[in-house]
């Protein structure tokens, strides 16, 4: 009886055990530190970092009287528009997306300035390729404006 209990303590000490207790070790730590990296990453003051909201403030172009009376979202649709130049129209979308996150009064706004994208797209990329970037941002607003650019 001695013999079989030792064999069934051998077996339970196989690669699958070691395993197991290598992932029982360096799971927590892995969580830990990537939970306290992703609680150093929010911006706990209030004040917006993220340079598509800090567009988005009207106090930032306070500075020329022409500027002094445009909206945020004008601000924020002219920022976008040069970005899509610049960057593609992808990038823009996703900056879109998180200034209407981070502040929901553009919600409103949204899909004019998807639809602004979306034909400026149509101008510098050509209807195949600007289709290609379209994505749920403010429903199908972007994909609208290709549309309407195309026509």
């Amino acid at each position: 009886m001695k013999h079989s209990t030792t064999q069934q303590t051998r077996r339970g000490r196989g690669p699958a055990r070691r395993i197991g207790r290598t992932l029982a070790f360096v799971l927590p730590v892995v969580l830990v530190l990537s939970g306290t990296l992703a609680v150093t990453r929010v911006n706990w003051s209030g004040s917006p970092s993220d340079p598509v909201l800090t567009a988005a403030d009207t106090s930032m172009s306070a500075g020329t009287p022409r500027t002094a009376k445009r909206t945020p979202q004008d601000i924020l649709r002219d920022k976008l528009l040069t970005e899509l130049q610049e960057e593609n129209p992808g990038v823009a979308l996703t900056h879109l997306q998180q200034a209407v996150n981070g502040r929901p009064s553009l919600a409103k706004h949204c899909a004019s300035i998807a639809r602004a994208l979306g034909q400026a797209a149509v101008r510098v990329y050509g209807p195949t390729r600007a289709q290609s970037y379209a994505r749920p941002v403010c429903d199908t607003a972007f994909a609208t404006g290709v549309a309407a650019a195309h026509s």
